[in-house]
């Protein structure tokens, strides 16, 4: 911790959101920006994000942690999470999101979290899966198991952005595949995003992984947009 301490005091760690210098015991969003973010009180089977999939996909439970809104700092922190490479942003939050998962009794009885798949060449091409290292966060907190494997995106996409609903039904209802089914079977499964917009993405992720024998599905985002 020491050592820790002695190096920030040459390369300063600042906070993702605002910039300024991080201080002892904050992790890469400083406290007053963390209080800041417009943080969502509808937890489990009773809210309007499950009010989104009614009629579509049967789902157990969902939570979402914050809103998001063109040009805020929830957009700011999901694009350095997504196309910056600070990966910390989405493992801190999704270990905050598993808290709040934890003291919701529809929630915490999943057996497993599972991130939302992204295609190989999207992957080859960012590096990394942002669900996938939100899914890590929501792991630390649960201590549930993570499965990164089961559910695979056997087709690109080309990006959501500007689609209407049914034409992002039309782009995405196809594209998820389960290759190894035993583990998910008889399983409460935590679907695991970033950002729900129409809920297409999860909508199909979701039919898909009903498919398998006995399963239930839940899901967790850790932002939810209202535009």
């Amino acid at each position: 911790m020491f050592i820790k301490d002695f190096i920030s005091l040459f390369y300063p760690i600042y906070c993702l959101a605002c910039g300024k210098n991080l201080v002892k015991n904050e992790e890469c969003i400083c406290t007053h920006c963390l209080v800041s973010l417009p943080k969502i009180n509808f937890y489990s089977n009773e809210n309007p994000l499950m009010d989104k999939f009614i009629g579509r996909v049967y789902i157990e439970a969902a939570i979402a942690s914050y809103y998001f809104k063109k040009g805020s700092t929830m957009q700011h922190l999901m694009h350095q999470l997504k196309y910056k490479g600070q990966k910390n942003i989405g493992e801190y939050l999704g270990l905050l999101m598993g808290i709040d998962i934890m003291e919701d009794d529809t929630l915490k009885s999943i057996d497993l979290i599972l991130p939302i798949p992204l295609h190989p060449n999207k992957i080859k091409k960012r590096g990394y899966n942002q669900s996938e290292i939100i899914a890590k966060g929501v792991q630390k907190a649960t201590k549930k198991p993570l499965n990164t494997h089961s559910l695979v995106r056997h087709i690109e996409t080309d990006t959501q952005t500007k689609r209407s609903h049914y034409n992002r039904w039309e782009n995405i209802h196809n594209v998820f595949k389960v290759i190894d089914p035993k583990p998910l079977e008889g399983k409460h499964i935590l679907l695991v995003d970033d950002v729900i917009t129409t809920g297409s993405t999860l909508e199909a992720a979701t039919h898909t992984l009903l498919a398998v024998p006995n399963t239930k599905v839940s899901i967790a985002c850790l932002a939810f947009a209202t535009f």
